[in-house]
C-alpha cells in the first residue's frame, strides 16, 4: 500500500507541484488549504508524512506543527516545512515546534523526494 502523505498550503499552485512530484513516484496524496483544514484532514486520517507552509490563513503552519504534536497519532510521523521562510530564527522556532526538516520554496523536485525517501522510504 502506498505512504499517505499531507500537503498543507494556501498556494494552489504549490499544492499541485508537491502533488504531481509525490504521486509520479507512486505516494498517495491528500491536499489542504490552509492549516486549519491540515489539522482536520490529519485528525480524520493517518499520514505517513506531513508537508506544511508556514504562511497561511487560519492557522500557521507553526501552529499546525505544534497542535499535530500534541496528538498521540502525530508524535513521531515526520513533519516538513515547505516555505519560502529561510531565516535560521525561523527555523530555530520550526525545531522548537516539533518540525522534523526545513525545505525552502522554491523546491527542486528531485531534492523533494530524496527528501522523501529518507525520511519515509
Amino acid at each position: 500500500m502506498a505512504k499517505a502523505i499531507l500537503t498543507v498550503d494556501d498556494s494552489p499552485s504549490i499544492r499541485q507541484m508537491v502533488s504531481f512530484t509525490l504521486k509520479e513516484a507512486g505516494y498517495a496524496v491528500t491536499e489542504a488549504v490552509d492549516g486549519q483544514d491540515g489539522l482536520n484532514k490529519a485528525r480524520a486520517a493517518q499520514f505517513d508524512l506531513i508537508f506544511t507552509d508556514q504562511n497561511m490563513p487560519n492557522l500557521d503552519g507553526l501552529s499546525l506543527i505544534r497542535q499535530l504534536r500534541a496528538l498521540p497519532q502525530y508524535k513521531s510521523v515526520p513533519i516538513l516545512m515547505l516555505t519560502t521562510e529561510s531565516s535560521e530564527a525561523m527555523k530555530n522556532q520550526g525545531r522548537a515546534a516539533g518540525a522534523t526538516g526545513w525545505l525552502v520554496k522554491p523546491f527542486d523536485p528531485a531534492k523533494l523526494l530524496e527528501v522523501v525517501r529518507k525520511v519515509i522510504g
